[in-house]
């Protein structure tokens, strides 16, 4: 079974990545937190600190299905300031799934030209950071290999999107439909 790897750095926007991992999990996904520092646990922009699942060194990304970035200042920053997250973005854009919200879109996938000719989302005031890409100010914009969310309160759509890229729409919809979303 395919897995998915959501990366966290400190500084991360908590409900971004909480909220993701909680709706991908309760949908039946197998999602892996993973520290990009060599500590398992991770502060975020908020002061909670979460524990992270697995650390990048100790992870092998084989068999991602997605790769999912939440945003957060500094914590999107942090993460396309880590070399290997970025190179290991670059290589399963090739054929996996990415997924990013808030400034994420424009801080870590933009400069590695993965939304180059795409129509995106971001956090907004970060879109002129994109002039490659049509930044739609929608709170999702999905493709069928990549994703990209537009802030905070974007993470049930967010999320749920991925959820029916993977799942199906009736799994996306019984989830949102438990947690009173619909």
């Amino acid at each position: 079974m395919a897995k998915s790897y959501l990366f966290l750095a400190d500084g991360f926007e908590e409900i971004e990545a909480l909220t993701t991992v909680d709706l991908l999990r309760r949908g039946g996904m197998e999602v892996i937190t993973v520290s990009i520092t060599d500590d398992p646990l991770v502060t975020g922009a908020n002061g909670i600190t979460a524990k992270a699942d697995a650390l990048f060194g100790d992870t092998d990304f084989t068999d991602a299905e997605w790769l999912i970035i939440p945003g957060g200042m500094p914590g999107a920053a942090n993460l396309a300031a880590f070399d290997p997250l970025s190179a290991l973005l670059k290589r399963h854009a090739a054929n996996g799934k990415i997924a990013a919200i808030c400034a994420a879109p424009a801080v870590v996938l933009y400069p590695l030209g993965l939304l180059d000719g795409l129509t995106a989302t971001c956090y907004p005031g970060f879109e002129a950071q994109c002039p490659k890409t049509e930044m739609t100010g929608q709170r999702v914009v999905a493709h069928d290999r990549i994703i990209t969310a537009n802030g905070p309160s974007s993470a049930f759509p967010f999320a749920l999107a991925i959820l029916e890229n993977s799942k199906g729409e009736d799994v996306a919809r019984q989830i949102g439909a438990g947690t009173l979303y619909y």
